[in-house]
């Protein structure tokens, strides 16, 4: 099944939808992965359905993740051959419904140890069997001049060989554009900087929500016959706003990236170091022209919504790094640094993080709401059907089939080479902004510069020097005077910043 491309989509006839439309039978708080696939589920049914997010979409979690659409060969090690099976089907789905935004990516394990190589060897056996006809291609071991030729950079001393397979990558930032004019072609409705700012109850149940408009200001009083709370990490906070004093059902965990030049990882393969001193794995992997170096798994008991490295996890991931590479990057190579925050569900006090369950959780409150919290991106389309086969019961509407697991996402718009690139380290141009605006409900510096492309995330230098040109275009293209592109610059400057390893503690 393939939806048509909506076409250009204005703030104002969004609003107007909304302003003419009170009345619906889903709507959805929070933009991220998990609300933006209950919002396409529900739409794609047939549902009145309209999302609601605070900020842009996908600014928190979704957009900060290590790109990988993957079925985790780590909970494989654990035991979580269910959540891999899941994730594996569900990462073939996605590259047959997104193929612009999902491709098959080659990892390599190098090993020191042979019996690490019969170890992880028939782990990656496993994993593709798990896969079976919705595998991306057969795991082979390598000897040792063999990684050497596709992992140059790899510590030599005492290597054995090493083990390649495959596994998928993403745009992340992309994918959830994508749902969101999916939805819309569904027949949805989808608005950023729309904050609810409460919920109604009728007879002691939820029923609607109230929101604001976070640049006009006007407020809307929203009626549902059912509430989805997909805010992630912040989903907590929702539920208290419905049930004060609730426990919470969130452990938000913190994974920290860095990203490098090419020139440490040249060639197309990725690096998975199995075993690092937390008991995670790292991974290191091209990305856009550069190298993606992660993740940490740090325990936070608050939940920014511009998370920063706390101290010493930059330099696990360097110190990481150094271990296998036999020239290894520096704080001085890094481009660019950022921070995101997982909705882990919680455990027994003190459990780390690291152990917590990736698996998803839907809890329904005593009067109505529907909470989705944990589970990852690969699992986002599976997560929305439950949570929408739930509401759906809940809310006594009509049963309706899930159509998504074979629904054809509205891809991005092609823009590359349409103009002349506006910095010489970054591939955006007046085209990519323009489009931004007009086609994927970009609004601010921090839309087109961090999500729509992604150079506040390659390369933080780069994007501080281009945000004056790329501001005086948004300007134009709103309809704002020079005063608000000013303005835009100042805030996009202090935010990229914090993504600059300069500003990070030592």
């Amino acid at each position: 099944m393939f939806l048509n491309d909506p076409g250009e989509l204005s703030r104002e006839a969004l609003i107007a939808r909304l302003e003419a439309q009170p009345d619906w039978d889903v709507i959805v708080i929070g933009g991220g992965a998990t609300g933006l696939g209950c919002a396409l589920d529900a739409a794609s049914r047939g549902y009145r359905t309209a999302l609601l997010e605070a900020h842009d979409f996908a600014k928190g979690t979704s957009s900060r993740s290590t790109k990988l659409v993957h079925g985790g060969v780590r909970y494989l090690a654990q035991g979580r051959v269910g959540l891999v099976h899941e994730a594996l089907l569900e990462r073939w789905r996605l590259s047959r419904n997104a193929p612009a935004l999902v491709r098959r990516q080659r990892f390599v394990v190098p090993v020191y140890r042979l019996r690490d190589k019969l170890k992880l060897g028939a782990g990656l056996a496993a994993y593709d069997m798990l896969a079976g006809s919705h595998g991306f291609g057969r795991a082979r071991l390598l000897d040792a001049a063999q990684t050497l030729a596709v992992l140059p950079t790899v510590r030599s001393a005492g290597l054995k060989g090493g083990i390649a397979y495959f596994d998928g990558q993403f745009d992340d930032a992309g994918l959830a554009i994508a749902l969101a004019r999916s939805t819309v072609a569904a027949g949805g409705l989808v608005l950023n900087y729309m904050p609810v700012t409460g919920l109604l109850h009728d007879s002691g149940k939820v029923a609607g929500v109230t929101a604001q408009d976070a640049e006009g200001g006007r407020s809307f009083t929203l009626s549902a016959r059912v509430v989805i709370n997909a805010t992630g990490v912040w989903a907590d906070a929702l539920r208290r706003m419905d049930e004060p004093g609730c426990a919470s059902m969130l452990s938000p965990s913190q994974g920290v990236h860095l990203v490098v030049g090419a020139q440490w990882l040249p060639g197309g393969d990725a690096l998975l170091v199995p075993e690092t001193e937390d008991g995670r794995v790292l991974f290191m992997i091209p990305w856009q022209g550069k190298v993606l170096l992660g993740t940490t798994d740090t325990p936070r008991a608050d939940v920014p919504v511009e998370p920063r490295p706390l101290p010493g996890e930059i330099d696990f991931i360097l110190r990481t790094a150094a271990s296998c590479l036999s020239r290894a990057p520096g704080r001085r190579d890094v481009l660019s640094v950022f921070a995101g925050l997982r909705p882990l569900i919680s455990a027994a006090p003190g459990e780390p993080t690291g152990r917590l369950s990736r698996e998803h959780v839907i809890r329904t409150s005593p009067s109505g709401l529907v909470t989705i919290g944990g589970g990852k991106w690969t699992t986002y389309r599976r997560m929305a059907e439950e949570v929408i086969d739930r509401a759906v019961k809940l809310a006594g509407l009509a049963s309706r089939p899930c159509e998504t697991a074979e629904l054809r996402l509205v891809m991005p718009r092609a823009t590359a080479g349409a103009s002349a690139p506006l910095h010489p380290r970054l591939d955006i141009d007046r085209a990519r902004v323009e489009t931004a605006v007009r086609f994927e409900f970009a609004r601010n510096l921090e839309d087109v510069l961090a999500r729509r492309h992604r150079g506040l995330f390659l390369d933080a230098g780069a994007a501080l020097e281009v945000a004056p040109e790329v501001a005086a275009i948004l300007a134009a293209t709103l309809g704002h005077d020079a005063a608000w592109a000013h303005a835009q610059c100042d805030r996009f400057g202090v935010l990229a910043q914090a993504y600059r390893i300069e500003a990070q503690a030592e």
